[in-house]
């Protein structure tokens, strides 16, 4: 497996299709760099097109979770678009793509055909809410806290938090958070249903999403990609039109062996279907 500056990819259980990547900067809390925003795309369609991986588990190194943007990314981005032209133009429109790289590796989680869930502990701040956003399912230890920070660092949070947190929590607590850059606790995130599950602690947090991360990963990879997918897109779409496009969904993937394999094994027969991989 491909090793990289701020993560770490480790199969934990060479029996299981489940892989983790942590968030691997434990002394900078986790802040992320640009090295980060290269590297996490990259190491997604790593795990997207390696026929033993069917869940991804997203989680950290050390004490925190993320500590949101590192500052020498900021700086760097406003150091390289100052040096880029003379004309204001041309330095904000370079700023402007940089900030659509970012934008563009946070997205690939969304993106990505497997399912990826987030095991959040500690602090989870700005670009680290931005990541778990972004992510299929979510849960955290008793000890988390969230917080859309960039109100107080006097930007505009724009890596995906303010566009995907009101379809996770509601507008109105998508824009309280946003607003305050309050933190959040963990009994508060589940509330809001920002996570599913609140643990106790980070191992007791680890076993159990390692254990739903193994059911996920034993079920149809075609349905479970399917189900990601028409999730997805049917959040820009009307009840009609997401129906037409799950509809054309099935129509193509129902041939899968798939289907024939679980079926065979329901009612009565308490054996494990045998998916082919994706």
């Amino acid at each position: 497996m491909a090793e990289f500056k701020t993560l770490e990819i480790v199969q934990k259980d060479e029996s299981k299709a489940v892989f983790h990547i942590y968030l691997n900067r434990p002394d900078q809390r986790n802040a992320l760099t640009l090295d980060f925003f290269s590297e996490l795309p990259a190491a997604l369609s790593l795990l997207d097109f390696h026929r033993g991986a069917s869940a991804i588990v997203l989680s950290a190194r050390g004490p925190h979770f993320c500590a949101g943007l590192d500052l020498s990314a900021f700086r760097s981005l406003s150091t390289a678009a100052g040096a880029a032209a003379d004309d204001p133009a041309r330095r904000r429109e370079l700023l402007r793509r940089q900030i659509l790289s970012l934008q563009s590796a946070i997205s690939a989680v969304q993106s990505c055909r497997r399912p990826v869930i987030a095991a959040v502990h500690g602090a989870c701040l700005g670009a680290g809410l931005d990541l778990v956003s972004a992510c299929d399912l979510r849960y955290c230890s008793s000890s988390s806290f969230f917080s859309s920070l960039e109100v107080d660092l006097a930007i505009v949070a724009d890596l995906g938090s303010l566009q995907r947190l009101p379809d996770i929590v509601g507008a109105g607590r998508a824009a309280e958070m946003a607003l305050t850059g309050r933190r959040v606790t963990a009994a508060e995130a589940m509330a809001m249903g920002l996570v599913s599950a609140v643990f106790a602690d980070p191992p007791a947090m680890d076993a159990a999403v390692d254990g739903i991360a193994a059911e996920l990963a034993a079920k149809s990879p075609l349905a479970v990609a399917g189900t990601k997918a028409v999730l997805r897109r049917s959040r820009d779409l009307t009840a009609e039109q997401g129906l037409d496009y799950v509809a054309t969904w099935n129509a193509a993937m129902l041939v899968s062996p798939d289907l024939d394999a679980a079926v065979s094994t329901r009612p009565g027969n308490a054996a494990r279907p045998d998916f082919a991989k994706l």
